[in-house]
């Protein structure tokens, strides 16, 4: 299925409001995901990501990748997680994840050169322009700010070598000139936003 497809379906699949199809409360079906990626959404587990305060239809079109099996680069406990999932259960955890709180800016203490060659990288290559000023994301973009380190680092390396499909052209145009320090600057910039920027 292109990629664009895939969003037509999540456009379709978030339009409708939630109607959860099992009697459990969304809230209780949520703690299996905190197993993996943290309380709140706040990742603690290496090469995971934070889910709080990711776009709701962000969420919504990741699942039914998930749920697909169409996701290049997927965990096979995330497909497996996903398989059951309802369109209707897909909206509301969607909604119920775009509720939780952003997670905080990286912890311990971030390297100013490093810092600034990832701000200036992500100046260079607009990203604001797609995931926002204040990267929190936007419909099918992603909430970068604050996202872990090593997740980002992958994220973009998966991009950058054709493991992950972006949804557009904008990600492969300007991954493919950066070399792998560059993507390492920039995730370091983006995983200390904004309380770090140098």
């Amino acid at each position: 299925m292109r990629l664009r497809a895939v969003i037509a379906a999540a456009l379709l699949i978030s339009a409708a409001p939630p109607v959860l199809s099992q009697p459990q409360p969304i809230a209780q079906r949520i703690e299996l995901c905190y197993v993996c990626h943290g309380r709140n959404g706040h990742s603690q587990t290496p090469l995971t990501p934070s889910l709080g305060g990711q776009p709701s239809f962000y969420v919504v079109a990741q699942l039914f990748l998930f749920r697909d099996a169409r996701r290049g680069n997927a965990p096979q406990g995330m497909t497996d997680a996903a398989k059951g999932l309802t369109n209707d259960d897909l909206r509301a955890f969607g909604e119920y994840i775009a509720r939780l709180p952003p997670p905080p800016a990286g912890s311990g203490v971030p390297d100013a050169a490093r810092a600034a060659r990832g701000a200036a990288l992500a100046e260079q290559h607009h990203c604001g322009a797609c995931h926002n000023p204040d990267y929190s994301g936007r419909e099918n973009m992603a909430r970068l700010a604050n996202q872990r380190e090593d997740y980002l680092l992958k994220s973009l390396r998966d991009y950058k070598s054709g493991v992950r499909l972006p949804y557009s052209r904008g990600m492969e145009e300007v991954l493919v000139s950066l070399k792998d320090e560059e993507l390492a600057d920039l995730a370091h910039y983006l995983a200390y936003w904004p309380a770090r920027r140098p």
